[in-house]
């Protein structure tokens, strides 16, 4: 085991909230596996060396300022908040009363009956995702979301994840959580990653959604944290017959990042749409990581990823569509395309297709460049100054991604977010 291994488990040793069993199997298969590394197939482009040099504590009560909560809502729009400070809930910052057909439970105090009986059913562990393992054996905390059947929630429901830590220590967090829709619902789950203040943090979380037939989820992840942050998180959805999963990923912040993303179509009729764009500068590193199964006919995805990267920063994509024997009338479309802002910048992309069936429609690829050059000599020559031209250029390329989307009211938010992380990128580049 090394250091870092058993520093790690350490750290994050404390009682589980998962079964026993469960717990107990999942924490020796990740001692036999132990930490990642690029010697793991998916894990060829991402290192976890900067764990070295964080000295992590357990998660512990911090004080966190209440004036003003981050959020993607705006002011007065009516919500629905859960906050998790180092990955424990805060009762005291979360708000608002729960809508009428939305369940919601903690980890923490014990899995009900409906979030028991599919918890760990989702999320399959393999030897490419030991830090899955991870979580299993020692999470402690996390969100337990249930839609009732032929419900329709109209207010968003956003869950907060908040960093916070100090006095040299890096906290090390660990979340679980479970989005339950049944039958024929409705709902719109935010979620939102930030820190407080500049202290370096490690955050290893899981989350398990699971579409009952007919269900629609818009899914929306912000990912904001500093950049001494290592943020991992590992999504594994299951999608029923007819049942529609929309998914928006915005990834800025993090020295590393991590999103492991798989999802398994399994009902004729079920549809994944999987977008993403992201934002780098200085050395910070992003993986997304993604893999989508086609495990019934007459079943959809739609993927598509943008970046832009300045600085020293590296960006990885890792895409595979998997269509199986029998499964037949598929309709699979996935892209990624990367602007390179300095010289220094990198980008590894490796699109996928595995086809076992005979009649589908599939395609990929992937595209890596800088911005184009006539467009921005249009643009010059028509008196708009150079830095401002390469803003324009570059926020056009990225926002489509979010406004595609539809996310209607946190439209504005999510393009803030994204300009304001432009003003450093091309401060730094121009």
């Amino acid at each position: 085991m090394s250091d870092t291994q058993h520093t790690l488990l350490t750290a994050l040793s404390g009682g589980g909230a998962l079964p026993e069993a469960l717990r107990s199997e999942a924490l020796a298969r990740f001692k036999e596996k132990g930490l990642p590394t690029p010697r793991l197939e998916s894990w060829k482009f991402t290192n976890l060396r900067a764990l070295d040099k964080l000295a992590l504590a357990p998660a512990r009560e911090v004080a966190v300022e209440t004036g003003k909560l981050p959020s993607l809502l705006q002011e007065g729009e009516p919500r629905l908040r859960l906050v998790f400070v180092n990955g424990v809930f805060n009762a005291a910052l979360s708000g608002s009363e729960l809508p009428e057909g939305v369940t919601f439970a903690r980890l923490a105090e014990g899995a009900p009956d409906w979030a028991a009986e599919r918890l760990g059913g989702i999320a399959e562990s393999d030897e490419q995702s030991p830090l899955l393992d991870l979580n299993t054996a020692l999470a402690g905390d996390g969100p337990l979301l249930q839609i009732a059947r032929n419900r329709e929630v109209a207010t968003p429901i956003e869950l907060l994840f908040l960093d916070a830590g100090g006095d040299g220590e890096s906290p090390a967090a660990q979340w679980r959580g479970l989005i339950r829709m049944e039958e024929n619902s409705r709902a719109t789950i935010i979620e939102h990653h930030v820190s407080q203040g500049s202290a370096a943090s490690f955050v290893n979380g899981a989350l398990e959604v699971d579409l009952a037939q007919g269900a629609n989820l818009r899914h929306i992840r912000s990912q904001q944290r500093n950049e001494s942050a290592v943020h991992l998180v590992n999504t594994q959805v299951e999608i029923a017959r007819d049942a529609r999963y929309e998914a928006l990923l915005l990834v800025l912040g993090g020295a590393v990042a991590r999103e492991d993303w798989r999802v398994r179509l399994s009902g004729s009729g079920a549809h994944c749409g999987l977008n993403a764009s992201y934002m780098l500068e200085g050395a910070q590193h992003s993986d997304i990581t993604t893999s989508i199964e086609h495990a019934a006919p007459h079943t959809t995805c739609d993927e598509a990823i943008k970046g832009a990267l300045g600085g020293r920063s590296r960006g990885v994509f890792q895409g595979l569509i998997k269509v199986n024997k029998d499964s037949q009338h598929i309709e699979g479309n996935q892209s990624h395309r990367a602007l390179l802002l300095s010289d220094d910048a990198e980008v590894d992309a490796k699109p996928e297709l595995e086809i076992y069936a005979d009649d589908v429609k599939c395609s990929h690829g992937a595209t890596v460049g800088d911005l184009d050059r006539e467009a921005l000599f249009y643009l010059r020559s028509r008196g708009i100054p150079a830095p401002q031209a390469r803003r324009l250029l570059i926020t056009s390329f990225l926002s489509d991604v979010i406004e595609n989307f539809g996310a209607d009211s946190l439209t504005p938010a999510l393009l803030k977010a994204l300009d304001d992380k432009l003003n450093a990128v091309t401060g730094d580049e121009a």
